[in-house]
């Protein structure tokens, strides 16, 4: 999990002013599934590329999906 000040500094740059503990807390839940399923889907194109190593490039095309 990111360190919750790191949440609320992401979150004080978005604009937001006021915002729960709890509000901050479930964003980086959310943050920490996001990245876990990123992972996940980087490592099938790594491995369709016939490699067994992440690049940013797969991480950019997996992230510019949906």
């Amino acid at each position: 999990m990111l360190p919750l000040a790191a949440i609320e500094r992401i979150v004080r740059k978005a604009g937001i002013d006021r915002i729960s503990s709890k509000a901050i807390k479930e964003i980086n839940k959310v943050t920490e599934e996001l990245g876990v399923d990123l992972a996940r889907e980087a490592a099938v194109l790594a491995e369709h590329a016939g490699r067994k190593t992440i690049q940013k490039e797969d991480i950019k095309i997996v992230a510019q999906k949906d």
